[in-house]
């Protein structure tokens, strides 16, 4: 059974969140980890590119699967499947702000249609037997704030946790998340809370746990290139100290992220997804441009094995 209490979690990212990296940042104590958003739809049609996307392994368990869709039945269906390929709770996306998305009437935009997110929500309750959580945003824009609604609605219809981005749709990534929306959200419902916005470093996992009472959090930015933020959390929030990561420890992070890519991808496109990862990890390192342009023209994993050693090529 998931708890969805005193967790940390990876949230869910599209283009990010594949196994690899859900693989590292469990091996840095993230808690709990969520898949990429995966269409409804695609799974309704059998769809290769998402039935990939649901690839799995013991060591990433207990695995949440995030779907999206606004149609109550395909969504539903949906999450029978991916409850039967093992993931041991689905989460509703009513968050995601990208045009093509809502332009569909899926994410952010669901979530501004009470009734119909009711509709997809009661069906998803009354098919699955594993737990379900909704994660949504603060409102579509700043007067138009419907989360309090949104997470009371989704209380009543069965759904075991609710998950806010603090941030409206109009905002997209940009501006500051509203901590303030998050403890409004914990006041209004009895079902376990979790926070998600501009949690960075564990000070800043602190002051949302303070701030808001909310049950969990949920890191998803704070994690690109620093997937040892889960482990830095858990020690501060554990003792009040943190141990800095070393160097040596950030390559070998590095290197089994590159194997892991090429392994469970094949070394083409293993290497051509390893690309942005590098440059997350790069952030802030001398010379880091020099890195990146090479990386960026690599081919082979033993050609961005290279780069990383040039780096560090002293560990």
């Amino acid at each position: 059974m998931i708890n969805y209490c005193n967790q940390i979690f990876l949230a869910p990212m599209a283009g990010v969140t594949d196994l690899p990296f859900r693989l590292i940042c469990k091996s840095f104590d993230a808690d709990l980890v969520v898949s990429e958003m995966i269409s409804a739809k695609g799974i309704e049609y059998q769809d290769k590119k998402t039935n990939r996307l649901l690839k799995t392994c013991p060591e990433e368990a207990p695995l949440i699967v995030q779907i999206f869709g606004s149609e109550p039945d395909i969504v539903a269906r949906a999450a029978v499947y991916v409850q039967k390929q093992g993931a041991q709770a689905i989460d509703l996306n009513m968050g995601c702000p990208t045009p093509k998305i809502v332009t569909n009437g899926d994410g952010a935009a669901l979530g501004r249609n009470l009734e119909k997110a009711q509709l997809v929500i009661r069906a998803m309750h009354r098919e699955l037997s594993v737990p379900f959580s909704v994660k949504f945003r603060s409102g579509w824009d700043d007067k138009s704030k419907n989360c309090v609604q949104l997470a009371q609605l989704a209380e009543t219809e069965g759904a075991s946790a609710v998950t806010l981005h603090g941030r409206t749709r109009e905002q997209f990534y940009a501006g500051s998340a509203c901590w303030e929306d998050i403890r409004l959200v914990k006041k209004a419902v009895t079902i376990p809370v979790i926070g998600n916005g501009d949690i960075t470093s564990p000070e800043t996992a602190m002051a949302m746990l303070k701030e808001t009472s909310c049950d969990s959090i949920m890191i998803g930015r704070g994690a690109l290139g620093n997937p040892f933020i889960f482990r830095s959390c858990k020690e501060y929030l554990k003792s009040g100290t943190y141990r800095a990561i070393t160097e040596i420890e950030k390559k070998e992070t590095i290197l089994h992220h590159l194997e892991l890519l090429v392994k469970h991808k094949g070394e083409k496109l293993g290497i051509l997804e390893a690309r942005k990862h590098i440059a997350w990890y790069l952030k802030g390192i001398p010379h880091s441009a020099i890195y990146k342009n090479k990386a960026f023209t690599a081919t082979t994993l033993e050609d961005m094995k290279a780069i990383i050693c040039d780096v560090w090529p002293q560990t």
